[in-house]
């Protein structure tokens, strides 16, 4: 709630992305998408329970999976097929170093983001 009930502001809120891009080219090389795609992988260690979680099909979550590593340029997940108790989908060691600072970075940015929207609406609810 961005303002009191009644307010113009009441049903407002602000939200935020964030999206790493190519230096030279300003083209994204990983989208809010990808980093909760990841995310999950690293919750599940399944591809396809976190293409389900993200209501996303099978093939869009490995296409991208793909495009992340493609533009990064190394591998960000390592899928086991099968077996007795099926395969799993786990981040490689870059992949996990990559979803731990992105936990972190965004827990930072929440909390700068609470404080400055806070202010914001205080401010426009004048």
């Amino acid at each position: 709630m961005a303002g009191p009930k009644g307010s113009k502001y009441y049903d407002v809120f602000l939200d935020y992305s964030i999206i790493l891009r190519q230096r030279n080219t300003n083209e994204p090389i990983l989208t809010q998408e990808q980093l909760l795609l990841f995310l999950n992988i690293d919750e599940l260690e399944s591809i396809a329970a976190s293409a389900k979680k993200m209501d996303i099909s099978y093939r869009k979550a490995w296409e991208l999976v793909r495009r992340a590593e493609d533009d990064l340029g190394f591998a960000l997940v390592c899928k086991s097929r099968g077996g007795s108790e099926g395969g799993k989908s786990e981040l490689t060691p870059d992949g996990k170093q990559l979803v731990e600072a992105y936990r972190q970075l965004r827990s930072e940015f929440d909390d700068s983001v609470k404080r400055v929207v806070k202010n914001f609406f205080q401010t426009i609810n004048r």
